[in-house]
């Protein structure tokens, strides 16, 4: 049986208060993301943040679970070292969280690295055009939809710019 083990905290803001700290408890989380045409990632994380149709998620190790819809946008995956996987969600995914896991299935996904800018931009002029030509229901959806995968790419590009500046 593991031992429960009470420490003082060395934090700044409250030194006379003990902390809990159970040596079973796993301080990071299994985090798979895979799209219909590969796996993403696959690797452990302390952190995760999506994009959910009501607004960002923040999950963390031994995180309620749940399930939600993504939508077209980002998630960053922050690995054990601090570094950050920046990962473009294309066309919207599902997002599964259990306590010790967390699986994103997502339509059409790409790491921010694999991004090709060209492409991209020229994907969100021919979306606005559509949009501009102003067509029946059905075209005016698909272009909404490619014109948010267009600006999805080339906001994780510009992420990823900044990351590298840093």
């Amino acid at each position: 049986m593991a031992q429960a083990v009470l420490s003082r905290s060395a934090g700044p803001q409250r030194p006379d208060v003990l902390e809990f700290e159970n040596p079973t408890m796993s301080h990071t989380l299994r985090v798979e993301v895979v799209s219909a045409e590969a796996e993403i990632y696959s690797g452990e994380a302390t952190l995760v943040v999506a994009t959910g149709e009501l607004g960002e998620l923040g999950i963390a190790p031994r995180h309620a679970p749940l399930i939600t819809r993504l939508k077209p946008g980002k998630v960053v995956v922050t690995q054990p070292d601090g570094s950050k996987v920046d990962i473009a969600i294309l066309g919207g995914g599902i997002l599964e969280v259990q306590p010790e896991q967390v699986t994103v299935l997502a339509d059409t996904a790409m790491r921010s690295e694999d991004i090709d800018e060209e492409a991209a931009l020229r994907a969100k002029r021919e979306a606005e055009d559509a949009l501009a030509n102003r067509g029946g229901e059905i075209e005016i959806a698909e272009a909404q939809a490619k014109l948010a995968a267009a600006i999805t790419q080339l906001q994780a590009l510009e992420r990823l710019r900044r990351t590298l500046k840093h």
